[in-house]
């Protein structure tokens, strides 16, 4: 697709062989309905033909969100329906695979809260900025669903195994400073200097040389791709999920704000 194809990114050209993103649905906090799940899947096809740019800054339309998750819709459309749970599940796949292979630098700005597919993607750039105050989870095991999209892939790698399993298991959320001190992110700042401070990363990339900056992504990025298994594992389990009924549940409890019940939690429910 062309830029002026995509309904729910943002595209502005800063100079210098700058790119900004913005994801664009700001009014529902840059939840990812079907169509963002694509552009967001396919987007790095689009710009790895674009001559006019070398780094990609990605970031949140708004001060409030990143990417706010899955929306309900997106959510619901998958349980109990293999033929859409098959398509998200390519879509998934291809977007952190697209990530991989891109080879130009990409730079998260996270100005605000990151969950599910937009969190992958912010934390499958190279490096990315967080506000100090915004707050992220996997959340997939609060749905009742395996964490899968990327984080089986990448969590261990950048935070450890020991916090990676509590976090992924329990999908507590983790504040912008928690994450640079776990090693989830590159640097978090103020509200104010986020953006700021991923677009001088960005013209301080523009201004090297292309060939040794993408070799070297390319070179570090066989660490996950030696990893890909793991990540095709960990997706298929959180399919499996929405063939369930915990994710009933879990999408229950989300649409009424509550803690959730998980049918397969009973030992628990039933001796409360």
């Amino acid at each position: 697709m062309e830029y002026k194809d995509y309904r729910y990114l943002k595209f502005d050209r800063l100079g210098k062989g700058v790119l900004l993103i913005q994801i664009n649905r700001p009014e529902v906090l840059n939840a990812t309905n079907s169509k963002l799940h694509n552009e967001l899947t396919y987007v790095w096809e689009s710009v790895a033909k674009d001559e006019l740019t070398n780094v990609v800054v990605i970031t949140g339309m708004g001060d409030r969100a990143f990417s706010a998750g899955g929306d309900v819709e997106l959510i619901e459309g998958m349980i109990g329906n293999p033929d859409e749970i098959q398509r998200v599940q390519r879509e998934a796949s291809d977007l952190v695979f697209n990530m991989l292979a891109f080879e130009k630098p990409v730079i998260s700005a996270i100005n605000g809260v990151a969950v599910g597919a937009g969190l992958a993607v912010a934390l499958l750039a190279d490096i990315s900025v967080i506000r100090d105050d915004a707050k992220l989870t996997d959340g997939h095991t609060s749905l009742g669903v395996g964490a899968g999209d990327h984080a089986a892939l990448i969590w261990p790698l950048l935070c450890g195994m020991s916090k990676a399993k509590y976090y992924l298991m329990t999908a507590d959320f983790i504040s912008g400073k928690e994450a640079e001190r776990l090693g989830l992110v590159t640097f978090s700042r103020p509200q104010d200097e986020v953006l700021p401070s991923a677009l001088g990363i960005a013209e301080e990339l523009a201004k090297g040389s292309q060939p040794a900056i993408r070799g070297t992504k390319q070179a570090l990025n066989g660490w996950l791709r030696q990893s890909a298994p793991i990540f095709e594992n960990s997706l298929k389990m959180e399919m499996l999920g929405f063939l369930g009924s915990d994710i009933s549940e879990g999408l229950s409890a989300l649409k009424e704000k509550r803690a959730p019940k998980f049918p397969s939690a009973k030992l628990y429910w039933n001796n409360e």
